[in-house]
């Protein structure tokens, strides 16, 4: 049964199964996490991460909603303690431009996963790329995008597929 709810359809105590995060490898800018924190509240993430940051972790200017209060962010100085504390059970997905990634169109999301992305100047390190278990493009660009714009596309299309539409 479908409900209305600011003029789009719910279904009705349907929650997605699951969980995920979303998170950036050497992130350059503050910015970009904080709009990449944002994009992950609004679609219901359920953690962000950094790996190797450098940036000065002070204030998020682009996260007008108040994200750190709803969705925690683990932050791990390099790849290797990242993968002591990720879970085995939890799939690494790689979003990147590479010619033997899975296109996002065709793709079908894990129950538990972690979309990774790497900074627009360096992308996911080999190190990182080497440990995911899946790697996906969003097709159909000239160029890469924006972190954010590109995890909001990847967010978009999980909950999508998952037949869940946040009102």
């Amino acid at each position: 049964h479908m409900k209305g709810t600011g003029g789009m359809p719910v279904p009705a105590e349907r929650p997605p199964r699951g969980y995920y995060g979303v998170g950036i490898e050497g992130g350059k800018y503050s910015v970009n996490m904080g709009s990449l924190w944002r994009i992950a509240q609004s679609f219901h993430a359920d953690f962000v991460i950094t790996i190797g940051a450098r940036y000065p972790m002070k204030r998020v200017r682009t996260d007008t909603s108040d994200a750190l209060k709803h969705v925690p962010m683990f932050e791990f100085p390099t790849v290797e303690a990242f993968l002591a504390a990720r879970s085995p059970r939890c799939r690494l997905v790689a979003i990147e431009l590479l010619p033997t990634a899975t296109p996002l169109s065709a793709y079908t999301h894990p129950e538990r996963a972690i979309y990774l992305l790497g900074a627009e100047d360096r992308g996911v390190s080999d190190e990182l790329l080497a440990q995911c278990d899946e790697q996906v493009v969003v097709e159909g660009g000239r160029f890469c995008c924006n972190v954010a714009v590109t995890a909001a596309i990847v967010l978009w299309h999980r909950i999508q597929q998952q037949g869940v539409i946040y009102g």
